[in-house]
């Protein structure tokens, strides 16, 4: 077994190693997904979130094992590259991989878990959830400062935004899912536009991200920006809905 252990963390590797082996037998199940499972350990006070990336197919198996970082390691050092850019996410803690007979196994990222009031999913689910404009601008200027920074996070989606109400109004903001990333000298404005298609499809809200952006971004009015942002926001909607019609009509056949 291959592994990662941060060095703020190290003293503490015969009790990862030991949840790692029994993974599938303790722990607190906190997600139960078809691809990927995420359960709760606790450490000395820390509550551990370790997510167990599925074994992958055979090709993958072989090109993880000698030729691509596997999703663990790449959550665990994209985590760090965000911290050291100064931006959120839980603190990353370690890494393992399992190798067997025909290359590649199980993968295991190993976080902190971390306590928030809400997503970005909240935002876009609840009608008038509290706060909501200013939630919405200081998540905008949050993703304005990961884009300065040439930071392509390809999962910008709402359930990938951890939201922590902070004092006197602001909030603090935390990336998660953290295995899909490109990191830039420079990120166009197509670009960044495009990197926020995949968060909400109410127009209303997207205006006013817009409107925020604008505030921040130069060379580009309001309604360029809105009619960027919207572009890409709507063709990536139909995209999916036309995905989801495929496979019920796929289903149906069967």
């Amino acid at each position: 077994m291959h592994s990662e252990i941060h060095s703020r963390f190290q003293r503490f590797k015969p009790t990862l190693i030991e949840y790692i082996e029994h993974f599938n037998t303790s722990g607190t199940l906190f997600v139960d997904g078809q691809r990927n499972k995420i359960k709760l350990f606790e450490l000395e006070g820390m509550t551990l979130n370790i997510k167990s990336f599925k074994v992958p197919n055979l090709v993958n198996r072989i090109a993880y094992r000698f030729f691509r970082k596997s999703k663990a390691r790449r959550s665990y050092e994209f985590a760090n590259r965000l911290l050291e850019n100064g931006i959120g996410t839980p603190q990353p803690i370690a890494y393992f991989e399992k190798l067997i007979f025909l290359g590649f196994g199980n993968s295991y990222y190993i976080s902190e878990q971390l306590t928030v009031d809400l997503t970005f999913r909240e935002l876009v689910e609840i009608p008038e959830y509290p706060d909501a404009e200013n939630i919405l601008r200081q998540f905008v200027q949050f993703s304005f400062r990961l884009h300065e920074k040439g930071i392509e996070f390809l999962d910008h989606s709402p359930g990938n935004t951890l939201i922590k109400k902070g004092e006197n109004g602001q909030y603090e903001f935390y990336l998660v899912d953290l295995n899909r990333m490109n990191f830039h000298d420079h990120l166009s404005f197509e670009a960044r536009m495009k990197n926020l298609s995949h968060l909400t499809p109410k127009k209303e809200m997207v205006a006013v991200m817009s409107h925020e952006y604008a505030k921040l971004y130069q060379g580009k009015t309001e309604s360029e920006i809105m009619e960027r942002m919207w572009f890409y926001t709507d063709d990536f909607q139909k995209k999916y809905h036309n995905k989801i019609r495929l496979k019920k009509r796929l289903l149906l056949r069967k």
